[in-house]
């Protein structure tokens, strides 16, 4: 008798990639439960969805990704030893590449909550379960009752040798200009994000059609499972026409004030108009229904539509800008630079009214950040984190940790700063820049990216070229688009697109795109990012104005740092016994020793007369003994014919018995005992590094006599090694 679970599979091929969709074996009370799987990666992913009580007035959706470190045999690190705590930076990066291409596609009245899951169960190193995620979920929700607009599917392109790869390994990926994320509908892309080598912008434009049209047996293998396995939605009441009567009593009381203050120019003058004007209505409204308190609901949500429509009509009429710009001006420029005398590097950049102040900090590879993932444990070197108070829109709250934005906004514009920092041989210091947004009006992920650079070159680090990033925005009515450049926070609220582009003179670093609408056409792509370069190439020009390159010389109050070398068989004694020797230095200096097996040092010192110190307590371990040269050592041991003295850390010499002194030696403990420190001369160095010296040399000397140096080197003799050990040699004499 077979025992096997019931489930439905369908396959699909996207260029060399193999996905399985399964359903049936796991988790079956969720509402939408799938498998996916590609080699050995795979990723459970399900979708939950539960009527709320009340309606809380926007769409209650969360998305969870999470990396089961069983996944690729391995235990938690730290204490527990479990998966608890806050998600990983990657975990929330992942979950809102599933969140932002789902969330537009629920209808828009649509109140239920909905909860995705994405579970990592197995990972292998050439799938990345991220994009297997993105498409489960899709896949998780097409086959529920839930409703949804899809299906989607995710890939990842890259761009080796001249060729588009779809979902390249991680090991072709390091020989990539191109890590692109691309999620799409049979209609459009919904969503972009990722990161490159200074490609042009058209070619990014031809990596996003080239992606949506390789992941459309991905979409069709959905609809296959949905046709054997899929469930009847929950219908969803179409919107309601509005009532003529009432929409006319909202647009006679608000439209004229409305079309007035929605146009002033500041943010918080045009907020603070508005409130007035909202209210006021509001006031009115609730005086003329109060027989009818349901109408006062609907009256309010016809007050939002009106307020969206009188924007984007004036817009499209007038091709004027809420601030009065028109669609491809960018706002006025303000930058400065090192107003932080103590920080390593500072910079305010301000783009209208949105503000950054960005501070680079420079520190010793021991501030590398460690990262514990499925793939195993790495390290960066270069972190950027970016922090959005509440008083950057004028608004109280409670000051947590950074949110899923926050750690999303942080990672684009690290991404997008990455390709221009140098390589640690060349710089070896860790780097990170914290960005605070002081005001915010649209695109404060972009003016981190500006202000990043602008610090970066005031903290003298040597990056190739200056980075700058623009976000552009989509207005459409029926078959019209509007990109817009340089959107406020209005505009990509009211709005259908908030493309993020991020890149030199010579092309792009990083691109992030959301869109509100089910997909856009190609041309309107490669028009935003035709329309993103000109803008980026303005902005450049005008922070060049402020700083053309790094400074050549880093702030003095940045650490110190320098490179010795030492012998690979000095290693172990710069370290000593337990590192007791590295130890005791870094305990003296407070320096930061970094060394390699190769016996390259890497020091980090907060001052220069430290990491002088420094560096001469380590080469003191690396010394070697030079010919005729004398030295103070310990006497370590005693043989029959004669004592090994160290004089220097981890160099012995041997003194003959004949080289104790300069009369006759009957017994080596008459002379010299262990612990004693005596005075001695280098007086030979053999092929393989062993050291002859001599007490008697140094005697001689003291007492004004010549000794013959080259007489003094090892002559075999009847004896063996040093002939007759009664016979010393050296000054011409034979005591």
């Amino acid at each position: 008798m077979e025992n096997k679970f019931e489930t439905i599979k369908v396959n699909a091929s996207a260029g060399d990639c193999e996905i399985t969709f399964e359903t049936g074996k796991m988790a079956n009370q969720a509402d939408g439960s799938v498998v996916v799987q590609s080699g050995d990666t795979i990723v459970l992913v399900t979708a939950v969805t539960q009527p709320m009580q009340n309606d809380p007035g926007y769409f209650p959706l969360t998305v969870n990704y999470q990396e089961m470190s069983y996944a690729s045999g391995r235990i938690p690190g730290g204490y527990f030893k479990r998966e608890i705590g806050r998600p990983s930076d990657r975990e929330t990066l992942t979950s809102r590449l599933i969140d932002r291409p789902i969330r537009p596609l629920f209808p828009g009245e649509f109140r239920q909550e909905v909860q995705v899951i994405a579970t990592v169960l197995s990972a292998d190193p050439q799938n990345d379960p991220d994009i297997l995620a993105i498409s489960g979920a899709s896949a998780a929700l097409h086959i529920s009752k839930i409703p949804f607009s899809g299906p989607i599917a995710g890939a990842r392109i890259g761009y080796i040798d001249g060729e588009f790869v779809i979902n390249p390994s991680e090991k072709l990926l390091e020989q990539s200009d191109l890590n692109l994320v691309v999620a799409a509908t049979r209609d459009g892309v919904v969503m972009v994000e990722g990161f490159t080598d200074f490609l042009p912008e058209k070619l990014i434009a031809e990596a996003i059609n080239w992606g949506q049209k390789q992941i459309m047996p991905i979409i069709e293998a959905q609809e296959k499972l949905r046709e054997v396995c899929g469930k009847e939605k929950i219908l969803v009441e179409p919107k309601p026409d509005n009532d003529p009567v009432l929409e006319k009593m909202v647009s006679d009381l608000a439209a004229d004030d409305l079309s007035r203050v929605l146009f002033i120019p500041s943010k918080m003058e045009r907020k603070e108009a508005k409130r007035e004007v909202m209210s006021r209505v509001q006031e009115s409204l609730a005086q003329n229904l109060t027989e009818e308190p349901e109408n006062l609901v609907k009256a309010l949500k016809i007050l939002e539509e009106l307020e969206k429509n009188i924007v984007r009509e004036k817009i499209l009429r007038t091709k004027t800008r809420i601030d009065g710009r028109d669609l491809t001006t960018v706002r006025p420029l303000t930058m400065e630079i090192g107003m932080l005398p103590r920080t390593h590097g500072s910079a305010i950049f301000a783009r209208g009214e949105t503000k950054s102040l960005c501070v680079t900090t420079l520190g010793s590879s021991s501030d590398e950040q460690r990262i514990e993932t499925l793939a195993g444990d790495s390290s960066k070197r270069f972190m950027l984190h970016y922090n959005f108070p509440p008083y950057c829109v004028g608004e109280t709250k409670f000051l947590r940790g950074p949110s899923r934005r926050e750690i999303g906004h942080g990672m684009l514009a690290e991404r997008a700063l990455t390709p221009v920092l140098p390589q640690a041989e060349d710089f070896p210091f860790t780097i990170r820049i914290v960005s605070e947004v002081l005001e915010s009006n649209g695109s404060s992920s972009m003016a981190t990216v500006c202000g990043g650079t602008l610090c970066l070159m005031d903290a003298g680090v040597p990056i190739s070229e200056p980075v700058a990033g623009i976000a552009m925005g989509l207005i459409k009515e029926g078959e019209e688009y509007l990109v817009l450049t340089d959107i406020l926070g209005d505009e990509d609220h009211l709005g259908d697109m908030d493309f993020k582009i991020a890149g030199t003179y010579e092309g792009v670093t990083a691109v992030q795109m959301d869109i509100k609408i089910p997909g856009i056409p190609m041309e309107v792509m490669y028009k935003a990012l035709e329309q993103a370069s000109a803008a980026k190439k303005t902005i450049l020009d005008s922070m060049n104005q402020v700083i053309d390159k790094p400074r050549s010389e880093l702030s003095k109050y940045a650490p110190k740092t320098e490179v010795v070398y030492v012998d690979t068989d000095k290693i172990k004694d710069v370290i000593g016994p337990s590192g007791k020797n590295i130890k005791a230095i870094t305990a003296e200096t407070g320096s930061s020793i970094d060394i390699e097996d190769s016996g390259k040092i890497t020091v980090f010192s907060p001052t220069q007369e430290i990491l002088e110190k420094t560096k001469e307590m380590i080469l003191f371990f690396n010394q070697k003994a030079e010919l005729g040269k004398d030295y103070e050592g310990e006497v370590k041991r005693i043989l029959d014919f004669g004592a090994v003295v160290e004089i220097l850390p981890g160099v012995d010499g041997l003194v003959h018995i004949s080289q104790l002194d300069t009369k006759r030696v009957e017994k080596i403990s008459d002379v010299v005992k262990i612990g004693d420190t005596i005075k001695v001369k280098v007086i030979e160095i053999g092929d393989r590094g062993k050291v002859r010296l001599s007490r008697m040399a140094v005697i001689m000397e003291e007492n004004g006599e010549k000794f013959d140096l080259e007489s003094a080197a090892f002559k075999p003799g009847p004896r063996g090694r040093g002939g007759d050990s009664r016979k010393p040699r050296g000054g011409g004499r034979n005591r």
